[in-house]
């Protein structure tokens, strides 16, 4: 992290943002795997974010090809990319966000991919096409897209409180929820949540706002009970949390699963935030690129990719799709309170070259 219509919510949140580059990729020398459609050269070996995909789909499709899927699972960029960047991770389908596609083809770390045996490539919407990150869409194509927010439960902290990310790092009311307070364990969400309370953008390349975020960051921690991905929405829903910094699929799909949903509220707060867009690619030594092709050209079937979205309830780039989403995901998508701040307000992050290993250090720095 995922109607208006579902069509003219898409164009209209994607057009703001979505640029295409002015320049092309530089060309690496690699070549796209020899793969033909439905092709498969061993099991399928997937690294995704966790909860991201049904095992139901998983299942189907390993009956349906007769091969065996195994999934392992992280919960950052930044965790997934140094075990794909060292080579031999013996995955073969990666799930890495829009700035770090920018990383990886740069690194040389994910290959080609043979558009060939990838028909179904032409159910993406036109809305994603000459993405900055990959504007030819030559390494990855989009898997889902969403948004990163404040999901609160109302039995705690009441409906009367600010739509702002002061509910987590203004003392006068954040004090009041101490110990009950979880932020993401990802060094550009979460400083880029306090980079947007500050009124800068998440991808600022300027040290003291980078220092003043980290700060506000670590006066934070104190109140914080975890800074956890995996576990956000499920610890806001069984009491642990109050207020939880997350993603909107994660949150909503969590809501529905309590006695009831409306007691909880997910939101992006008025400064803005993320709005983010995932991207399956192969790493450029998987040991099974076949397998990995026919895959992503099987979710991204019209029935597949709609079931994809029914179970992690974040938004799809799959124009065939849309008509098979539920009800109750469109009716989320709709709501005008979960913006508040417009789709203006939205922020997508990008790769900031030599300065990313400064978020990475501020991190470490700010929760240590």
């Amino acid at each position: 992290m995922r109607s208006v219509t579902t069509r003219s919510l898409l164009a209209a949140l994607l057009s703001l943002a979505l640029v295409g580059a002015a320049c092309g990729e530089e060309d690496s020398g690699a070549e796209a795997a020899d793969c033909e459609v439905d092709q498969t050269d061993g099991d399928l070996n997937i690294f995704n974010w966790a909860e991201y995909i049904d095992p139901d789909l998983l299942d189907a499709f390993a009956a349906e090809y007769g091969v065996g899927v195994t999934i392992d699972v992280y919960d950052s960029n930044e965790a997934m990319q140094p075990i794909i960047s060292a080579g031999n991770s013996g995955y073969d389908l990666i799930v890495p966000s829009d700035y770090m596609v920018a990383i990886l083809i740069e690194g040389e770390d994910i290959q080609p991919l043979n558009k060939d045996a990838i028909p179904n490539a032409a159910n993406i919407s036109p809305d994603f096409e000459n993405l900055i990150y990959d504007p030819d869409g030559a390494y990855s194509l989009p898997y889902q897209w969403g948004t990163t927010g404040i999901a609160v439960d109302t039995a705690v902290v009441g409906t009367d409180f600010p739509r702002s990310w002061s509910i987590i790092f203004d003392p006068s009311f954040a004090d009041a929820y101490s110990g009950r307070i979880s932020l993401l364990n990802d060094p550009r969400e979460t400083l880029g949540a306090a980079l947007k309370y500050l009124g800068y953008s998440l991808n600022t390349t300027d040290d003291d706002e980078l220092e003043e975020a980290k700060d506000l960051v670590a006066e934070a921690r104190g109140r914080v009970a975890a800074f956890d991905t995996d576990q956000a929405d499920e610890l806001l829903t069984t009491g642990e949390t109050a207020i939880a910094h997350g993603y909107s699929g994660d949150m909503f799909t969590q809501f529905l699963e309590t006695d009831d949903p409306s007691r909880y509220v997910y939101f992006v707060p008025e400064e803005g935030g993320t709005r983010w867009i995932d991207n399956m690619a192969i790493p450029h030594d998987a040991p099974n690129p076949c397998t990995a092709h026919t895959f992503i050209n099987w979710l991204l079937d019209g029935e597949n990719g709609a079931a994809l979205s029914n179970y992690n309830y974040y938004s799809t780039p799959n124009e065939a799709a849309l008509d098979g989403l539920d009800e109750d995901l469109l009716d989320f998508v709709n709501d005008p309170a979960v913006i508040p701040g417009g789709v203006g307000s939205l922020e997508e992050i990008q790769d900031t070259g030599d300065f990313e290993i400064k978020y990475t250090d501020a991190f470490i720095e700010a929760v240590g």
